[in-house]
């Protein structure tokens, strides 16, 4: 029988080997064209999330008018309040929907072919969002951010998961973070085009909404290019050969061997657990708390008001007194300080760590949402409280931006092996969506009600997750799938804490026999 002191070391001898097997990170042209072509899919995420914030007026206007002409009535302020948050939510309702299948479109259509067929449906709201104003259709708008909604769900499971799978482990950090910087980005552009010296006036509204064909036709050219990646065409395929091709395609090298032995000891693994389904995910002990993380994760990310700044944030700093134009370009600056964030902390995810930066992120938003409340309640008092507001909410937004805004994208791929990773990306993005779209239709009701202190709710959750994620987040830096995954194994009555350097340290109770 083995002892403890056996197992140790037999377990650092493995772990050793397979550090000193990992692949040097090299980037190749054909990496780069690939992370390009799949990050385009968080640009179209991105921008979706905050067109609509710049022309809520001209849209709102729009839809009065549409009445009008149909009715010779006008809509009633809680008619019009009321559908514009369902405009603003539907895209959420989509968003669930893409999410919970993405797990499945990305195993039957692939990482690759499934990126491209998702540009279809974003293809097709743009034009409904395009001509609806010739159509005098606010219907139209509706739909089409439903479908843009269902194109942008898809995009947030293929896209990191497609990004964890062509990369080595000493720059997944990076280039899951890059998921996020994509999605700064498309903001950052909608923001900027919907000032309302560009296109956020009441002739051009439409075709804001409508250049989200652009992310949609630049994927659709340039993925027919890309390699698939190597571990769907190992594990899931077991196409060998085909594997080893996009491997050393994406490597720019024919010496893979490294990368090929771990992929194999993770078939291996996944051969013998079978695939997992999202009920089944829920059965398997072992798998519990890599889902619950996950879970937390993308609820930290969601309900810890971001997406109140994102989507009303024109709203909030109006009401704190500033002008219609100094509101807009306060809302760029939003995107602007999240591109900027995001660049930084790309070479920081491989460095820092995720479990660092993402709890460093709660605790400075949990510190500014206070500030943020505290501003509103006495913007009255003096006219430097007012521009008080937008700092602090901007201060809100670097700390969104250093962790949070992009950890919980790319920890749902590292936490699970190949077998029950789609399944819990499914489910991870599902809650992500369900929690987007609460946040974009209750808040508004909530602001109604509560006014100043509508920001308090997601001071209380922001504590919660802080307190959850800093004694069970493990890191994951520089780990292969196959080590983060193996953490989980454990007997019944033994359990997990997280530590920073180690990720999670087995701990055994007194009842262990």
């Amino acid at each position: 029988m083995s002892t403890p002191d056996d197992i140790s070391i037999a377990v650092s001898s493995q772990k050793e080997l397979t550090i000193n097997d990992k692949s040097d990170g090299k980037i190749t042209g054909r990496l780069m064209l690939a992370v390009f072509g799949a990050v385009l899919g968080s640009l179209q995420f991105g921008f979706n999330t905050g067109v609509i914030n710049a022309p809520e007026g001209k849209i709102k206007d729009f839809m009065n008018e549409t009445h009008i002409k149909r009715t010779g009535e006008q809509f009633s302020e809680d008619t019009v309040i009321n559908l514009y948050s369902l405009l603003v939510a539907i895209f959420a309702v989509g968003g669930m929907i893409g999410g919970l299948i993405a797990g499945w479109w990305a195993d039957f259509f692939g990482r690759k072919f499934g990126l491209i067929l998702n540009t279809l449906p974003g293809i097709a709201a743009a034009c409904l969002m395009f001509f609806s104003r010739h159509a005098s259709s606010y219907e139209m708008v509706i739909a089409g951010r439903f479908l843009v909604g269902f194109n942008c769900g898809l995009y947030t499971g293929l896209t990191p998961l497609y990004l964890s799978e062509i990369s080595t482990p000493n720059i997944r950090g990076a280039l899951g973070t890059l998921h996020q910087f994509g999605v700064v980005i498309g903001i950052l552009l909608s923001q900027v085009l919907g000032f309302p010296e560009v296109l956020g006036t009441g002739q051009n509204w439409h075709v804001l909404l409508g250049l989200c064909i652009i992310p949609c036709a630049l994927q659709l050219l340039v993925m027919p290019f890309c390699p698939e990646s190597p571990r769907y065409l190992l594990i899931t395929k077991e196409q060998e050969e085909k594997a080893l091709s996009s491997l050393r395609t994406l490597r720019g090298t024919s010496m893979v061997d490294a990368d090929i032995s771990e992929m194999k000891r993770e078939q291996s693994n996944s051969r013998a657990e079978a695939k997992i389904g999202m009920l089944h995910l829920f059965k398997k002990k072992s798998l519990w708390m890599p889902l619950v993380i996950s879970v937390i994760m993308h609820l930290s990310q969601q309900l810890s008001g971001i997406n109140a700044i994102f989507y009303y944030s024109a709203t909030l700093f109006k009401s704190a007194g500033v002008s219609e134009i100094t509101a807009a370009h306060a809302t760029s600056g939003i995107g602007a300080i999240m591109v900027v964030v995001s660049l930084i902390t790309i070479p920081l995810m491989d460095i820092i760590g995720r479990r660092t930066l993402h709890l460093t992120g709660l605790a400075g938003m949990f510190i500014f949402s206070i500030l943020i409340t505290l501003s509103l309640v006495f913007q009255d008092q003096a006219k430097w409280v007012k521009i008080a507001t937008i700092v602090v909410s901007l201060c809100f937004v670097v700390f969104f931006a250093i962790g949070p805004g992009s950890i919980p994208w790319m920890i749902v791929a590292e936490l699970f092996s190949q077998g029950p990773r789609p399944a819990a990306m499914s489910i991870s993005v599902l809650i992500n969506w369900i929690s987007n779209f609460a946040v974009g239709y209750l808040y508004p009701i909530l602001q109604k009600a509560i006014g100043h202190y509508s920001f308090l709710p997601f001071t209380g959750f922001l504590a919660i997750f802080w307190v959850f994620l800093l004694k069970y987040l493990p890191e994951t830096k520089n780990k292969t799938i196959e080590e983060i995954s193996s953490q989980w194994e454990r007997k019944p009555k033994e359990g997990y804490i997280a530590t920073e350097d180690t990720g999670l340290v087995l701990f055994k109770t007194k009842s262990t026999l």
